[in-house]
């Protein structure tokens, strides 16, 4: 028993000690001055504007909402409410409708109870903008419209604008979400909750603007190291936010990845997946789940676990290459060459 617990503890000293250099570059890393960068993020209340075709003539504040939101507006309209062509002025009779009906209301009520201001998602917003700035100062920032979709949209991107839907952001406990379980399972909505609010901004921003997926990137190794190159991203831009918030695990799925981290490895080594590249094959390592079905007990294991492997090599690799910078990580296109550099071989 005692050599058992000598072992134990050794162990224990040793994940200790290599967590705490992690962390320590990690910190060191992300230890950027942002101070004399210029830029203040300001959310836009597009539901509360919407919100006044109830009490004001409709021609009238339609006229109000084109002008001051553009682009926006004809999407909302057309592609999230789905209620018509904004040439056709017909659809402002469903308009009407979706204004004076009891769901509109009781979802503003709700909407309005946990967002009566923006504060703090704006705050963090700020900050996370002022990094893109300071790593790409030549990228045009979009603005920022909150709306609500009727559970249809929880972000949206579009032609110099990100669109968040509140409504898909109340809390885990909401009482909307149980009678969505069909379209949203809980593994899904207890993460729509106020704090993940800035994080999803942030992924949409760097995932769907800044740096898209290559449609040539189609092994499983090649995905890896994107979903790794896009999770460092969100490192360095949202530095203070839990790394179980920016992947979407709960603490026990990322306590089961680093207990398990190589036989996690083992098993796409073993399987023949990295090289892998029939898609069918591959998604339940990269998609959203409750668990990866085929791994662990009792449906424990965690979800997208080819995206936390991604992760940890390329955190490895820019560990050990200290010199390479933000912007020379992202532009690196040989996936192989990453995973042979960061020596990458958990224990």
């Amino acid at each position: 028993m005692t050599i058992l617990y000598s072992g134990k503890l050794k162990q224990f000293y040793a994940l200790f000690l290599a967590a705490t250099l992690i962390t320590a570059c990690k910190q060191d890393k992300n230890k950027v001055d942002i101070s004399n960068i210029k830029l203040e993020v300001h959310i836009e209340r597009f539901d509360h504007d919407f919100d006044m075709l109830r009490t004001r003539p409709m021609q009238q504040q339609v006229t109000v909402l084109q002008k001051k939101y553009g682009a926006f507006y004809q999407d909302y309209i057309e592609r999230i409410l789905e209620v018509g062509n904004i040439a056709d002025t017909n659809y402002f009779a469903d308009l009407r409708q979706v204004v004076s009906g009891k769901p509109y209301m009781d979802l503003k009520h709700e909407v309005d109870s946990v967002y009566p201001n923006l504060d703090k998602q704006e705050e963090g917003l700020t900050d996370a903008f002022k990094r893109i700035k300071y790593y790409f100062p030549a990228k045009q920032l979009p603005k920022v419209y909150a709306y609500f979709s009727g559970f249809q949209a929880q972000t949206t991107l579009g032609n110099g604008y990100f669109g968040v839907g509140l409504d898909m952001f109340l809390g885990a406990k909401s009482k909307f979400y149980p009678a969505l379980v069909n379209t949203f399972p809980h593994y899904l909505s207890r993460r729509f909750t106020p704090d993940n609010m800035v994080p999803r901004i942030i992924e949409g921003i760097i995932r769907e603007d800044m740096f898209p997926e290559s449609g040539n990137d189609k092994s499983l190794l090649a995905k890896m190291i994107y979903e790794g190159k896009m999770m460092y991203l969100m490192d360095q831009l949202l530095p203070d936010v839990p790394d179980t918030t920016k992947i979407g695990y709960t603490r026990q799925q990322l306590e089961w990845c680093q207990a398990f981290e190589s036989n996690v490895w083992g098993y796409f080594l073993e399987e023949n997946l990295l090289y892998e590249t029939d898609y069918i094959k591959l998604q339940k390592y990269l998609n959203e789940a409750p668990f990866t079905p085929g791994l662990g007990e009792k449906n424990e294991s965690a979800p997208k676990l080819a995206v936390w492997t991604g992760w940890r090599i390329v955190r490895q690799y820019m560990i050990k290459h200290p010199d390479t910078t933000l912007q020379q990580l992202l532009a690196m296109t040989d996936a192989q060459k990453v995973l042979n550099d960061a020596g990458y071989h958990p224990k």
